[in-house]
């Protein structure tokens, strides 16, 4: 660095130099200043200063020739998925740990994430499902007293890729005015803008089995309730005991916490499980749960659930919610940009009541498919698409969206309790 010194001469006042008769002249010294900086070895070479911040080092680009320059955090490399916006304000851990985002880049509209950090506490599942993450402003600094780790080292362990500094709110126009677009992440400048181009048309996630790669393995037996902590609704729970059999198509674990603490005894299995398996276990009750993807992609679970329907009482949830509308006989479709976030109302048509939602699904049921005897209970405000359904006469319920939540608010947990009420009957009629 280096300065030069140039003395001239003013006044003591700098704006009576102006004035008609100007005051005694003093000296005032200026400085000049010019500075550099070293340069590091690669940019000495190029002669280019390194910069002192993270520049833009990622892509997204998407099936309609967009591309979306951007920030990596997280893992690095080249990614391909299905580009989904959610409206959640809070909960990004349970979205990152939620198995039904498996194919998925999860765009969140909330544009400030990472403050919290990471804990250990809210997984939802056993690891990352979801393709990407994709947001606006990354926290630089974590603020909670759970917090064991930040955002970005949390994906990075868990090989998940991560953008920020796009334009979040652009890209959700594009998606509510086009529908749900295929995109890929990269962080690789070998691969040219065309190229990425090129896989993100290539690749599609309609018809492709998702639940194979997140179900469970082997059966296995689910103890843990809700924390008492954390725990509601706990007044009317009777202290009987119903042997639950839950169907793995991508269970969150928040869903069993909630049954286990409803006084439900569970034993989860693989999506493939035989239905004359689960009878002969003799249960009072099957849940089918949520998971990811196309139910029209997994015949095999409509085989099984169209086998246990009317033997037991049933609940369906989400992707099970779809299951048991094409095992009635009634069809699915992919919605333009389905429903994503924790903030959906949905009314009740039994009691005329609005439930604020927690929603993750990209089909929906058609009900004018649905045959005579199937009552839709619930329809999404939004839109009026089916978010519910019961069958009386065969024992089931469904509901399109999640009643655990996690995140979410807890409007809908009454539909466990609902649920016990109807294994209750059986079993009093039995």
């Amino acid at each position: 660095m280096a300065t030069k010194a140039m003395d001239f001469a003013l006044g003591s006042n700098p704006h009576a130099c102006f004035s008609i008769n100007p005051p005694k002249l003093t000296k005032v010294r200026v400085f000049t200043i010019r500075c550099s900086a070293p340069l590091s070895s690669d940019s000495a070479a190029t002669g280019l200063v390194e910069r002192p911040w993270k520049v833009a080092d990622a892509r997204l680009v998407l099936e309609d020739g967009s591309i979306w320059r951007a920030k990596s955090f997280g893992a690095s490399g080249t990614q391909v998925g299905e580009v989904v916006f959610n409206t959640s304000l809070t909960g990004y851990q349970e979205i990152l740990t939620d198995p039904s985002y498996a194919g998925q880049f999860v765009l969140m509209t909330n544009p400030h994430i990472g403050n919290t950090g990471v804990n250990f506490d809210d997984e939802e599942s056993r690891q990352c499902f979801l393709a990407g993450l994709v947001i606006r402003s990354l926290s630089i600094m974590t603020s909670n007293w759970r917090c064991a780790e930040t955002l970005g080292d949390y994906l990075a362990e868990r090989n998940i890729m991560g953008i920020y500094d796009v334009d979040t709110r652009a890209i959700t126009r594009r998606l509510r005015q086009d529908g749900s677009l295929i995109g890929v992440l990269s962080t690789e400048n070998s691969k040219t803008d065309g190229e990425l181009l090129e896989i993100s048309r290539s690749w599609d996630i309609v018809g492709v089995d998702l639940i194979s790669g997140v179900s469970c393995d082997a059966p296995y037996e689910w103890v843990d309730k809700t924390k008492s902590a954390w725990d509601f609704n706990c007044d009317g729970r009777d202290g009987e005991a119903y042997r639950v059999v839950a169907y793995d198509f991508g269970i969150k674990h928040n869903i069993l916490r909630r049954l286990s603490s409803y006084g439900c005894k569970i034993t989860v299995v693989p999506s493939t499980w035989p239905a004359s398996e689960t009878l002969k276990m003799k249960p009072d009750g099957v849940l089918f749960s949520n998971g990811p993807g196309d139910p029209s992609a997994v015949p095999y679970a409509v085989e099984t659930v169209k086998e246990i329907i009317g033997n037991v009482p049933v609940f369906g949830i989400c992707m099970g919610h779809q299951l048991l509308g094409q095992a009635l006989g009634g069809k699915t479709f992919k919605m333009k940009f389905g429903h994503h976030g924790g903030n959906h109302p949905v009314r009740n048509l039994r009691n005329s009541c609005v439930e604020i939602s927690a929603q993750n699904h990209n089909y929906a049921v058609d009900p004018a498919s649905l045959p005579e005897g199937v009552e839709v209970t619930h329809v999404n405000l939004n839109d009026g698409s089916c978010a519910g359904l019961a069958y009386p006469a065969l024992k089931i319920m469904s509901l399109q969206y999640h009643p655990e939540a996690s995140p979410g608010p807890h409007d809908s947990d009454c539909a466990f309790r609902e649920f016990i009420d109807l294994m209750k009957s059986v079993r009093q009629n039995a």
